[in-house]
């Protein structure tokens, strides 16, 4: 008899049940050379197109890094993590357009996009950056992190020629804090780099002293429904150490001669950013006083207009401190925000000013306006857009955030609203300069409707101008169909309306565009992946029908690569369509029964309409895994089969997660419903497995069915009371809805699992709402209640495991548990 009820819990989680629990360190471990060599294979190159079409830069990524360089000396401050010897980022990213993956460059390898020639750049062979393109495209910065430091360097694109500029001094700490991870930017003149480094006198770090008295924190009154940050600042130790480590001296270097100015005062900038006509500079300076309850990019700022002298011009804003909802359920920073130049001759700026106070409870007819203030700027600014929803960026920038896309001259922006409620997206073309016109609405769209997702805005690289020709723009999107992505190009008229398709992916291939070379979009950069094939960048001409291949990646041989997979439907018992890819494993005949895995990530939706629609491509490269969350595939090596992102919808808008678990079981039984009726396994080989929430989703599963014999759940939440102010798409609070809460956490249920279940959680977990202690607590009530439960904590993992003792360690205690557990399923 199961037992049941919040007594037993409470009694088991006390300890009046719990025996003491076994505390053991043991080796990492790696699972089968076949597994362990896929792991191996390097990600392919991020590629990077100059703004003129003339150059494209492949960076060679490196692999897993190993976990002696996850070991190293750091500091949490603010939400942020700091490399302690090289006063950089703790975790580094390089970005490609369409993958993010942990880790730096080693090599840079150049190619003439006009003739064909290609060279290998001689720039130091660990630790690069993602290039940094000047305006005219002649040659690009980038940035290398040294032993000690990070130096700044720049490379020539016509002759090769790669030289440093810096010392091991830039300061790329406060910049993360607004997760830029750009601490050098380019004048429009190709000229000068205007850089943050640490300040020439800054001494050795604070030491911790006797303390002076207790950390305060203090409530005004005012409502504050923030979420669970993690990193933050503990006390007035944390805020010296902050300072000492954040603050930097503006330098102003010239690439010729690499002659160094400072630029301004020090001050702890989250961005430093030049107009167009580089007669004016936008600082935002984070200032005091600090939080202990959010991170820095939450901080109070500063938001100043410097001269080309980096003299004061302007105060533009003083920001609050920011302790407003998540944006992505409707809240918005107080005061002013996405302050950003227009690229015009005329200095100006276009940013977002709040009309609810940024608190989407507040009823109001109007919650956001579009501002431009020009230069000299003693006038007030002018409203060029009122929305009735929230003002969003337009277009991606490299990195994790966004930007508005101007059109030529920057006399037009184009600005898009959403509604949280709704998922409705307008997207506005607004005059942007001072003369006044109406704006125009463009298109309307509901982000559940894949299908007929318009796409997003193709800008110049590196910057915020619509690659344009005449009236037409560009749109690059997914392409969703009921058959899977394909992926396309459009082209848009900003007068008429009018769209026309330029490019799709034909067959059974999936091909992504990267880079829209032309303002005729004549010649065009994709990559090109199959199955079976591995991804590879050529440029394509769309006019002449000519390719050339940009890199030859060959397919490796293994057990991927001969693991057949098809896009899978099937539907849910209330008509909801369903939707797959099914991976059979090598050397599979129909007919055959194999023991298999389900993977999956729950998303919510307002409409079923918008839930049943499929999404992902079964033509994308299968034989080898980017990070931990697609790591499943290689259970294919073991004999598994593999249903792979099985489609598993809460429908319901802002109330969908009042049937969370309903919809949630009824989702896997018709997955495993599905698999049995193809005579593809038994109904007692199945498990389940997730990441993050899809962690949270193999817990309740385990709770609330009998469906799965065994689960394994990475980086999972699974207490939501420990998240009372919303989590995902779920904005009510606890103490609205507290039944809500408890239905959804199976740390609530954990007497009502009965299967077993493996627990991963990295040690320094730092995503919002996966608390480590989210899965000690769990792992500890499971422990007291008898359970079959194992948790296993990473040293030095965030929310995703990038090191290769811990990924290779994570899949062979995976393989050992399915094995046990599902292959042998009693």
């Amino acid at each position: 008899m199961k037992l049941t009820g919040i007594l037993a819990l409470v009694l088991a989680v006390s300890g009046a049940i719990l025996p003491s629990v076994a505390v053991a360190q043991e080796g990492y471990r790696e699972p089968s050379a076949e597994a362990s060599a896929i792991l191996d294979i390097p990600p392919p190159p991020a590629a990077s197109a100059s703004p003129d079409g003339n150059w494209m830069v492949l960076t060679t990524l490196q692999g897993m890094p190993g976990i002696a360089e996850r070991a190293v000396e750091m500091v949490r401050l603010g939400g942020v993590r700091v490399n302690v010897e090289t006063n950089g980022p703790y975790d580094t990213k390089v970005y490609d357009r369409h993958s993010t993956y942990t880790g730096r460059g080693t090599s840079y390898h150049l190619i003439n996009l006009r003739t064909g020639e290609e060279r290998d750049l001689a720039a130091p062979a660990t630790n690069l950056g993602p290039p940094m393109w000047s305006p005219d495209g002649e040659s690009f910065a980038f940035l290398h992190t040294a032993d000690h430091g990070i130096e700044l360097w720049l490379a020539n694109a016509t002759d090769g020629t790669v030289r440093r500029l810096t010392g091991p001094s830039i300061n790329v700490a406060s910049s993360i804090a607004s997760s830029s991870d750009a601490p050098c930017t380019w004048l429009s003149d190709s000229r000068r780099i205007l850089c943050q480094f640490v300040p020439a006198d800054r001494g050795p770090a604070p030491k911790r002293g006797v303390p002076t008295g207790p950390a305060v924190q203090q409530t005004d009154g005012e409502k504050a429904p923030v979420w669970t940050y993690t990193n933050l600042l503990t006390d007035e130790y944390d805020e010296r150490l902050f300072d000492y480590y954040m603050t930097a001296q503006p330098m102003m270097v010239d690439v010729a001669s690499g002659e160094q100015k400072p630029f301004g005062e020090p001050g702890i900038y989250e961005a430093l950013t030049p107009s167009a006509d580089g007669d004016y500079v936008l600082a935002t300076r984070i200032v005091r006083p600090y939080s202990y309850l959010v991170p820095a990019s939450r901080f109070p700022k500063q938001v100043d207009i410097l001269a080309a002298d980096g003299t004061l011009v302007r105060e533009l804003a003083s920001l609050p401190l920011n302790t407003a909802g998540p944006e992505n359920m409707g809240w918005a920073q107080p005061g002013e925000r996405w302050h950003q130049w227009r690229p015009s001759s005329l200095a100006a700026l276009v940013y977002v000013e709040p009309l609810d106070a940024g608190n989407p409870a507040v009823e109001a007819d109007y919650r956001d306006r579009l501002l431009v203030l020009e230069a000299p700027f003693t006038d007030d600014p002018r409203e060029i857009l009122r929305t009735e929803d929230r003002i969003v960026p337009t277009a991606p920038d490299g990195g994790s955030r966004g930007q508005f896309a101007f059109t030529a001259r920057g006399e037009k922006v184009m600005a898009g609203q959403f509604s949280w409620a709704t998922r409705d997206t307008q997207m506005w073309l607004a005059d942007a300069t001072a003369n006044g016109s109406e704006a125009r609405l463009l298109w309307s769209h509901n982000s559940d409707d894949w299908y007929g997702d318009p796409g997003e805005p193709v800008t110049l690289a590196g910057g915020a101008l619509l690659r344009q020709d005449g009236d037409w723009i560009y749109l690059t999107g997914e392409g969703g169909s009921p058959a899977g992505d394909h992926p396309f190009l459009d082209r848009f008229n900003l007068a008429t309306g009018q769209t026309e398709r330029l490019f799709s992916t034909e067959g059974e291939s999936y091909e992504t565009v990267v880079a829209v070379l032309d303002d005729d979009a004549r010649r065009i950069v994709t990559r090109y992946e199959t199955g079976t094939t591995p991804a590879n960048y050529r440029m394509l001409d769309l006019a002449g029908g000519s390719q050339m291949a940009l890199t030859r990646i060959a397919q490796p041989e293994h057990a991927l690569s001969w693991s057949s997979k098809q896009l899978v439907n099937y539907t849910r018992s209330d008509g909801v369509p369903l939707s797959g890819t099914l991976y059979l494993p090598p050397n599979y005949r129909e007919g055959d029964k194999v023991p298999t895995i389900v993977w999956a990530y729950p998303r919510e939706f307002a409409s079923k309409q918008g839930a049943g629609q499929v999404r992902g491509s079964p033509y994308r490269y299968s034989g080898r895994s980017n990070r931990v969350s697609s790591d499943y595939l290689l259970f294919l090596t073991q004999g598994y089969a593999v249903l792979a992102d099985a489609a598993m919808p809460i429908v319901g808008g802002l109330e969908a997660n009042d049937t969370y678990v309903e919809q949630l079981v009824a989702n896997a039984q018709a997955a495993v419903d599905m698999l049995v009726d193809a005579g593809v396994t038994e109904r007692s080989t199945v498990g389940i497995a997730g990441h993050s929430y899809g962690a949270f989703m193999t817990a309740n599963l385990l709770a609330h069915s009998d469906i799965f014999a065994a689960g394994y759940a990475l980086s999972g939440a699974y207490n939501r009371t420990l998240t009372p102010f919303g989590f995902q798409r779920e904005r009510r609070t606890y103490w609205e809805v507290p039944e809500v809460y408890y239905a959804m956490s199976p740390f609530m249920h954990a007497p009502d699992i009965n299967e077993p279940i493996l627990l991963f959680h990295g040690e320094i977990d730092s995503n919002t709402g996966t608390y480590p202690i989210q899965s000690q607590r769990f792992y500890h009530a499971l422990k007291g209640l008898g359970a079959t439960a194992k948790l296993e904590m990473m040293p030095y993992e965030d929310h995703a495991y990038v090191a290769r003792e811990s990924r290779l360690h994570t899949l062979a205690e995976a393989f050992d548990w399915f094995d046990t557990y599902v292959r042998h399923a009693e």
